[in-house]
């Protein structure tokens, strides 16, 4: 967890899951400080730990910024705004009511999630109204004069944002760059796969909101599964070839009994196929066992869309 003498952003593992599968960031300008997603309510801990170890205090917390509000997001960011006195919350105008009223947000990940969810996700805790800042698509936000532009980047979720930092000339994409972990960096660089996750995936909207983030010439992108990413056009270029790639094998078992196993399956090989291309050492063991969960998230939320455009038959 290092502050970059240059651009003043720290990487935060939140703790979720497992180390370096989670991160929430902290942008530092002249003395005060935003945060970029949360992580859940069990990473606040290491979210006050990185102000104090960065030489801030809560009062120098001007924003906390959700990319969208899903748990491992946006989970940790009602606890966190108890401990931030001159913080405002900032959230997409369609995940505001979720902020405020976390009742349906818990219930639809407890559905997603199962068992599992208690292990991970700390309570969640609502946000007053008069302490939140809704933003528009393209709205800029002033961080002692260093402005963090944040545009409405849906198809991961409907209800998803990025924010440009033109300080860095890097994006803060929570799940619309995808998913990208460090561990399954090889000598060709960086290993990227999309997020589909329930419930909400648009191929045609994330299509359209890589192409903007890819449109600004980013030097990097700050992803939240996890970290920093660099080579940013080729990646994403990898990102829409494989969202065609993933729609094309999800239309062919859109009629299968069981659809869910043999999409798993055949995402599993798309992507053990792709990591073997990119030189990934041992990557049919590897792949599987790293992207276990995103597999099974993204099968899920594969269905949740077939489901909703199902093709029309003559």
């Amino acid at each position: 967890m290092g502050l970059s003498a240059a651009n003043g952003i720290v990487t935060i593992d939140t703790g979720y899951v497992r180390p370096a599968f989670c991160a929430a960031y902290l942008v530092v300008e002249d003395g005060r400080a935003a945060f970029i997603d949360t992580g859940t309510g069990r990473s606040v801990p290491r979210l006050l730990a990185a102000l104090e170890a960065h030489g801030l205090t809560p009062a120098d917390v001007d924003w906390v910024i959700a990319t969208h509000v899903h748990l491992d997001h946006a989970g940790g960011a009602g606890p966190l705004m108890q401990e931030l006195p001159n913080a405002t919350f900032a959230v997409h105008p369609q995940g505001a009511r979720h902020m405020r009223d976390p009742a349906r947000l818990e219930a639809s990940a407890r559905s997603v999630y199962g068992g599992e969810y208690d292990l991970h996700h700390g309570p969640l805790t609502p946000i007053p109204q008069e302490r939140m800042r809704v933003l528009a698509n393209g709205q800029v936000l002033q961080l002692a004069g260093r402005p963090l532009r944040c545009g409405h980047t849906p198809g991961h979720a409907g209800h998803h944002l990025s924010v440009w930092d033109a300080r860095s000339r890097s994006w803060f994409c929570g799940d619309t760059f995808g998913i990208s972990y460090r561990e399954l960096d090889s000598a060709r660089g960086a290993f990227i796969v999309p997020s589909t996750s329930p419930v909400q995936f648009d191929p045609d909207a994330l299509r359209s909101s890589i192409r903007r983030i890819l449109a600004e010439a980013p030097r990097a992108v700050y992803v939240t599964h996890y970290g920093q990413v660099a080579a940013v056009q080729q990646l994403g270029a990898s990102l829409i070839a494989q969202v065609d790639a993933m729609v094309d094998l999800a239309r062919g078992l859109e009629d299968s009994p069981e659809r869910h196993a043999r999409l798993t399956a055949a995402l599993s090989r798309l992507y053990v196929e792709r990591a073997q291309r990119q030189g990934i050492d041992r990557a049919e063991q590897r792949v599987p066992e790293l992207l276990a969960m995103d597999i099974e998230l993204n099968a899920q939320g594969l269905g949740v869309w077939l489901d909703r455009n199902p093709l029309q038959q003559a």
